[in-house]
């Protein structure tokens, strides 16, 4: 897999000067130090536990624009660890995973809290998307779902909210994911329409037209929280958690051959594309979620093969 095509990033260690730029500059007043991060060196090392000698900084490596994520290393002696004002959860040698949402800012910054007290901060660009908007002529349907149709979908939706939430501890999401399936890309994360002006709500996840009755695998390794057969929009549904908060979904499948709690290799067959539920056709439809972020499939993705 290819990770971001960034410049490398380079850790600042010269003192202050007059009118320094903040997001450059070593700062020591308050016990806080503000700091680059730098880009992951490739091979990436494998730090241990009892490594010592992590740097005083993040490294990382991904994509830095919305929709993408990345995957690096916490300063060494690192307590807590947040990007903006969400928390993030890193193991015992400091690997974590954070990513940024379809409408995020054009810069965010990692924080890390030391043990000793003091705390690291490392901004971060993220490059802007050009999403695909379609702008028609024609007022937005007016009204919302019935009462009726509402009584079956909030029990759904709260399924998948406590399906998404689940964290089992699994690690696929060290990986590098792999295509489910291959076929025509028929829909594209993050495209929407304006109706005279009035934004609809955007496409949350990749659409691939892979043929009714295709088996699609495991992108990632992972533990299955949810596997639903008969959900109104969804169809047959199933979530996987891959850890760290990340976590992909599957829509409109014919058949589902996991169940729920089941551990699955990136790789394993999950089910056949169909068109339950809500959907014009038979195809995949795939999501990924980091905690509350939506993600864009193809920034996981190589080439199809």
């Amino acid at each position: 897999m290819k990770f971001a095509r960034v410049a490398p990033l380079l850790l600042i260690t010269t003192a202050c000067v007059s009118q320094p730029d903040p997001s450059e500059t070593v700062q020591t007043a308050g016990s806080t130090e503000v700091v680059q991060p730098v880009r992951t060196p490739s091979p990436t090392p494998s730090p241990t536990p009892s490594d010592p000698a992590r740097p005083a900084t993040f490294s990382f490596d991904g994509e830095l624009t919305q929709g993408g994520w990345i995957r690096g290393t916490a300063p060494g002696g690192a307590a807590k660890l947040l990007l903006g004002e969400e928390e993030v959860t890193f193991d015992e040698e400091g690997r974590f995973f954070a990513a940024f949402d379809r409408d995020a800012g054009r810069s965010a910054e990692l924080v890390a809290t030391l043990a000793d007290g003091r705390t690291i901060r490392s901004p971060l660009a993220i490059a802007p998307r050009d999403w695909n908007i379609e702008r028609v002529n024609v007022a937005r349907r007016a009204g919302g779902a019935s009462e009726s149709f509402m009584q079956r979908r909030r029990p759904e939706l709260a399924a998948i909210w406590d399906a998404r939430q689940e964290r089992t501890g699994a690690e696929g999401w060290r990986q590098d994911f792999i295509w489910p399936v291959t076929g025509r890309i028929s829909g594209r994360f993050g495209s929407q329409r304006i109706y005279r002006g009035e934004p609809g709500s955007y496409h949350s996840g990749l659409d691939i037209a892979g043929g009714a009755g295709t088996t699609y695998v495991a992108p990632a390794d992972g533990i299955v929280t949810l596997a639903e057969r008969d959900f109104s929009l969804e169809g047959q549904l199933l979530i996987i958690d891959h850890g760290q908060g990340l976590n992909s979904a599957f829509l409109h499948s014919s058949e589902l051959f996991v169940r729920d709690g089941q551990a699955v290799k990136q790789g394993q067959p999950l089910g056949r594309i169909g068109a339950s539920g809500r959907a014009t056709g038979p195809h995949l439809h795939w999501s990924i979620k980091w905690k509350n972020a939506r993600l864009d499939p193809l920034l996981f993705l190589g080439p199809m093969p």
